[in-house]
């Protein structure tokens, strides 16, 4: 019995032990199976969690360049204010939330919230500030003797160091760092990088680790574009196109761009009003931000805001269709010439108006007749409507499509619009009598200067661009653009006529206003009628032209949208001074040497002789013999100064006025207001102010010119003798 119970017993008890040790087991691998297998990828990622930490690390976008290499929009280093709140002692946090407030601008009481959220180790704070708030919080984590919980990581931020300058080519960025318009836009994945990754191991208090424990995938930066815009170039073009918005009383913007005819390259492209593109989303026509700022429901200030912004965001360049007007008449001529339908000398007559379908149509002038030649420089619709006629609907359709303008140029900028035109199987008669000098089909400024540049260039058909060429962030070219024309589409003959004649246009036409000594000036007016539903008419006033005519190499189109001015709304007394303006400042700029005729040699400005230290009879005398008349001031016996300063720009005939002691140098005169004034009448009203003046424009070929703009503006205070720039143009009435 006892042997038996015995045996029982430890059967029994290896059993139970057995038992035991196979539940324990089983218990235990169950446990490793459930970590191992089914808990494990998610506690591995809780670990990761609490002992890794990754930040990303940005990339810096490519800069933008001038053709010369002058930064027209670059990044500078910013910083992101992070906070770790799992990592902050519980002493700090208030401490923290007061400090970073005050330096960051913020509540409190929100800064102290986003600390207590324990589990949290990347809570963005403020991204993108400058370096003294960085050095701030530096020096408050510093006084302060906090080691954890505020990180400062490194950032970029969108800087156009010259502001308004070239505005809606360039763009702008979003908070995002993403081009939101112009090259900005067009070029955002070649100008965005792509993001780094750091990654650091923490210890059990949450303390970073050595570098050792620290793995680093680079950022790589965007590359850069150089542009083909010439920041000397679109200077002048931005300030010449600026002052003629304000002496016309622009109502609907203005715009003007520079183009290098044989390639396609843009020099200057510009639009105003404009914006700031650092400071995007603010309205930047003041009498219009003041009109938003008075409307009191929310939602329609929000939409008046959000209109405002989007037109002063629209590049009119590309984006804005019109009616040509008569700057579309080269066009019209140069098909009518590779078709030997005439010669400069075909003879049209010109009753005054023509009647097409049972509509009159009137010319701006009853001529009687002109040749072919002089029906370009007199801008007669009549002949034009003749000519188009001699070329029926097909051949017109044909040049139409052939100089580009039933498709998009592909200038590489956003939101080029599509131009809009009858189709050949829908045309009339009376289509193509309109069409042919410019009005009913609307196209792009950047189309017509494309078309200009074709027939300036022997005839070949250019592919308008903005960017030269793509570099790495070391200074390789990626990419360089293929500036290769699309087609021929008039012969270079053809091409050649047509450049004598819009030169002769310049010199004695209506294209006068844009005449520049020198130069040889190729040049065509436009005034075109707006068709819109607008509460009275309105219209476009246009120049297009190009220089030298015997060898083109930079045209030219300006275009004011509804003038209101004193000038009234005609291409040649509205666009043509801008014209005028911005080419005698670019041409010379770009190496074009002038060649004078004998005729602009005698109406050119002198230089003023240097008569400083001499005394007042010999400075008579040295002024005599320069062919000037010298206007002696003060009482002392030896020059002390003079106006024109020496080497500057005197007009033939011209006072110098010699300055004898330090009393007289203080005395001014008023500029006077020479605004509509013959040349005669402008030159006898300066010499009553005691005031100089030179020059340009239409005077420079006409007796029929007018004062149209000057430099200093009337009632300013110069010294006697200052040289006052005027321009001439004339009042044509010339659509």
């Amino acid at each position: 019995m006892v042997k038996g119970t015995t045996i029982r017993m430890w059967r029994r008890s290896l059993i139970a032990l057995l038992a035991l040790v196979v539940g324990g087991f089983g218990t235990l691998v169950y446990s490793l199976v459930k970590l191992q297998i089914i808990q494990g990828p998610d506690l591995q990622m809780r670990a990761a969690a609490q002992q890794l930490r990754d930040k990303s690390l940005s990339a810096k976008r490519g800069t933008i360049y001038d053709c010369n290499m002058k930064e027209l929009a670059k990044s500078a280093t910013v910083w992101d204010v992070i906070l770790a709140p799992a990592v902050i002692e519980e002493k700090d946090r208030d401490t923290i939330a007061t400090g970073l407030s005050q330096i960051l601008g913020m509540d409190k009481n929100e800064v102290l919230e986003r600390t207590k959220k324990k589990k949290s180790y990347y809570e963005i704070l403020k991204t993108k500030v400058e370096s003294d708030v960085r050095d701030k919080i530096l020096q408050f984590e510093k006084d302060h003797q906090i080691t954890s919980g505020i990180d400062l990581i490194e950032n970029y931020k969108r800087y156009y160091p010259y502001g308004k300058f070239a505005a809606t080519v360039l763009g702008f960025t979003g908070t995002d760092s993403q081009g939101l318009a112009g090259v900005e836009a067009q070029y955002d994945s070649v100008l965005t990088g792509t993001n780094g990754r750091l990654v650091t191991a923490q210890n059990a208090v949450g303390k970073e680790m050595g570098f050792q424990y620290e793995q680093e995938i680079p950022a790589k930066d965007g590359d850069s574009l150089v542009l083909t815009i010439d920041e000397v170039v679109q200077h002048y073009v931005e300030k010449y196109l600026t002052e003629g918005l304000a002496n016309n009383d622009v109502q609907n913007r203005a715009c003007a761009i520079v183009m290098n005819v044989k390639t396609g390259a843009i020099l200057g492209m510009a639009v105003k009003g404009d914006f700031d593109p650092n400071n995007p989303f603010v309205v930047a026509d003041s009498k219009q931000a003041a009109a938003i700022a008075k409307i009191t429901d929310s939602k329609e200030k929000s939409e008046a805001t959000q209109e405002a912004l989007n037109v002063q965001w629209r590049n009119k360049c590309v984006s804005d269709t019109y009616a040509p007007g008569s700057v579309f008449k080269m066009v019209t001529a140069s098909a009518a010439l590779e078709e030997n339908l005439v010669t400069e000398g075909t003879v049209f007559p010109c009753p005054g108006s023509l009647t097409i379908m049972g509509e009159r149509i009137n010319d701006w002038k009853t001529f009687g007749s002109l040749t072919f030649e002089d029906g370009i420089c007199n801008s007669s619709n009549v002949v034009f409507m003749q000519v188009g006629a001699l070329l029926g609907i097909d051949r017109f359709f044909k040049y139409f499509n052939a100089f580009g303008l039933t498709e998009k140029t592909g200038v590489d900028l956003p939101g080029e619009s599509r131009s809009i035109y009858h189709p050949v199987d829908q045309m009339t008669a009376l289509d193509l009598a309109v069409e042919s000098f410019g009005q009913s089909n609307q196209i792009t400024p950047i189309q017509m200067i494309t078309a200009c540049c074709a027939v300036a260039n022997g005839g070949y058909l250019v592919r308008p661009h903005i960017v030269e060429k793509v570099v790495d962030s070391g200074g390789n070219i990626v990419k360089t653009t293929d500036a290769s024309p699309k087609r021929q589409v008039i012969s270079a003959k053809t091409s050649q006529r047509m450049c004598a004649i819009l030169q002769k246009d310049a010199m004695k036409g209506t294209a006068k206003s844009g005449y520049i000594a020198g130069y040889r000036v190729a040049g065509k007016t436009g005034t075109s009628e707006k068709r819109e539903l607008l509460p009275k008419k309105e219209y476009i006033a246009s120049y297009c032209g190009f220089a030298p005519a015997d060898d083109p190499q930079v045209a030219m189109l300006v275009f004011y949208d509804e003038p209101h001015g004193p000038n009234g709304y005609y291409g040649s007394p509205v666009a043509g001074p801008t014209f005028q303006a911005t080419m005698t400042q670019i041409l010379p700029y770009l190496g074009v040497e002038p060649k004078y005729s004998e005729t602009e040699l005698e109406k050119l400005d002198d230089k003023a002789p240097d008569t400083v230290g001499q005394t007042v009879a010999a400075a008579k005398n040295t002024v005599a013999n320069a062919g000037l008349t010298a206007k002696v001031i003060g009482g002392g016996d030896k020059v002390i100064s003079q106006v024109p300063e020496p080497n500057k720009n005197i007009p033939k005939g011209g006072t110098v006025v010699l300055i004898t002691d330090a009393a007289s140098a203080k005395q001014t005169v008023t500029v006077p207001d020479m605004a509509k004034l013959s040349l005669s009448a402008a030159n006898e009203k300066a010499a009553e102010a005691g005031v100089n003046i030179s020059i340009t424009g239409a005077a420079l070929t006409s007796s029929s010119a007018v004062s149209a703009a000057q430099d200093i503006a009337a009632g300013t205070k110069v010294p006697p003798g200052t040289v006052v720039t005027v321009t001439f143009s004339e009042n044509n009435q010339v659509f």
